[in-house]
């Protein structure tokens, strides 16, 4: 279901502050980071999101801290804002059997429309970097049914 917001955006007003300079928004990096996070996660053939390092800290982090999901959504994001424009780095792992390039752009699809109509920020620029490729085996080699090699 989608929701259409009825707050006017930053760029139908043509930039310009309306209301005679009644203040200034700021939006955190964080904040465009969790954004773009989910909307990457939301793409089909996406697996998980970091590099092989910063996904081993996160899974550290969620022990000790209980998991929150509000930790690991930005997770393999990096962004940079400005006060018009955003550019955001992410780095995924992907399904194996998708093909990458679609994927790719299916997520700077899917990131530029979250973050321009939440934020009403100019998305310039998304890199995807694709750190690595699940495969369908690695689910299963963790069930413990296998002989040690060694006693």
């Amino acid at each position: 279901m989608k929701t259409q917001s009825t707050v006017p955006s930053a760029r139908e007003s043509g930039g310009k502050r309306e209301g005679g300079g009644q203040g200034h928004t700021q939006i955190a990096d964080g904040v465009v980071a969790k954004i773009a996070g989910m909307a990457a996660r939301e793409i089909g053939g996406v697996h998980a999101m970091g590099g092989g390092t910063a996904r081993m800290v996160g899974a550290v982090r969620d022990a000790v801290s209980g998991g929150g999901a509000s930790g690991t959504v930005a997770q393999g994001v990096s962004v940079e804002v400005g006060e018009r424009q955003a550019a955001v780095d992410i780095d995924l792992v992907v399904e194996y059997g998708a093909a990458i390039q679609d994927l790719a752009a299916a997520v700077r699809r899917n990131v530029t429309n979250a973050v321009e109509r939440m934020t009403g920020l100019e998305v310039t620029e998304i890199n995807i970097k694709v750190d690595d490729i699940h495969l369908p085996e690695d689910d299963s080699s963790d069930n413990g049914d296998s002989e040690p090699r060694v006693q």
